[in-house]
């Protein structure tokens, strides 16, 4: 079995998918989230051909990691962006990954129209992408990150409509302060249930503030989270994202660094 705490390649925004590969490896981790986000990290392109897909499990098998989700963030309230996670989907299906992270949109959609108009398109939409995921073991992984999934609760609410039982949360708790104004203390419990996949990121400066340091440094209450998780019976991965300030990233000595202390850290609440 896949150890439960991973790491998202994300935390090495800006470094090739061997240099971050390499520096979770030697942090500790023996598990990997892998980005592929077109236009921000993209670790793997959407439209990896056969050699690539063949690299990629070659860096994996060499830092003896396994790959236990996706992140393949896409627009899921238009046509293109349906198209676009088609593709992620696909790159989860050759790489044997049975999870994959997203949002709904961009960090707020908020291009989409108004939070109605988005809900309708994306509850229009979902039904079909979801069903083509189940059909091959894969589990679609909402993350709090603004717009329709701004919050825990905001999250859990919308993936009720959908009726489906392949879809759950991908719970961020420093996204939910940066996109949501709540607190992750208060609001994990609000959709501990529907919890499928863990960013475990922290936060500092409060809602707007992009801040994201190793985790553990920052003003989230990880204990709180951890024991309603374990309480929930949660069992899914918990995949370390640390993003900094933004951009420019920290050198990748100093990513590296930030990403095995949070493997310290973090570790107390996923024992081996």
């Amino acid at each position: 079995m896949a150890d439960r705490l991973a790491a998202s390649t994300n935390s090495h925004h800006g470094s090739t998918l061997a240099e971050a590969l390499a520096g979770i490896a030697a942090a500790g981790f023996r598990s990997v989230e892998i980005t592929s986000v077109p236009g921000w990290t993209e670790h793997i392109r959407r439209d990896a051909d056969a050699a690539e897909i063949a690299e990629v499990k070659r860096l994996l098998a060499e830092n003896g990691l396994t790959a236990v989700s996706l992140s393949g963030h896409s627009d899921l309230v238009t046509d293109a962006g349906m198209d676009e996670f088609r593709k992620a989907l696909g790159l989860c299906r050759q790489l044997g990954i049975s999870m994959i992270t997203t949002s709904t949109g961009g960090h707020d959609a908020s291009s989409a129209g108004s939070l109605e108009e988005q809900r309708a398109a994306f509850l229009e939409r979902i039904p079909v992408l979801a069903d083509e995921a189940a059909a091959d073991g894969i589990t679609i992984c909402l993350e709090t990150h603004g717009g329709l999934l701004a919050t825990g609760q905001m999250a859990a609410d919308l993936i009720r409509e959908t009726g489906r039982s392949n879809i759950g949360i991908n719970y961020d708790p420093g996204n939910v302060i940066f996109y949501g104004g709540v607190r992750p203390e208060d609001d994990l419990p609000k959709s501990v249930g529907l919890i499928k996949h863990m960013h475990v990121k922290d936060q500092i400066g409060g809602p707007g503030v992009w801040n994201f340091p190793a985790t553990g440094t920052g003003e989230i209450d990880f204990p709180v989270l951890f024991a309603a998780l374990d309480a929930a019976g949660f069992d899914g991965p918990a995949s370390v994202e640390v993003e900094f300030q933004g951009e420019p990233w920290p050198p990748l000595n100093d990513v590296n660094d930030a990403v095995a202390q949070s493997y310290r850290y973090v570790r107390q609440f996923i024992p081996e």
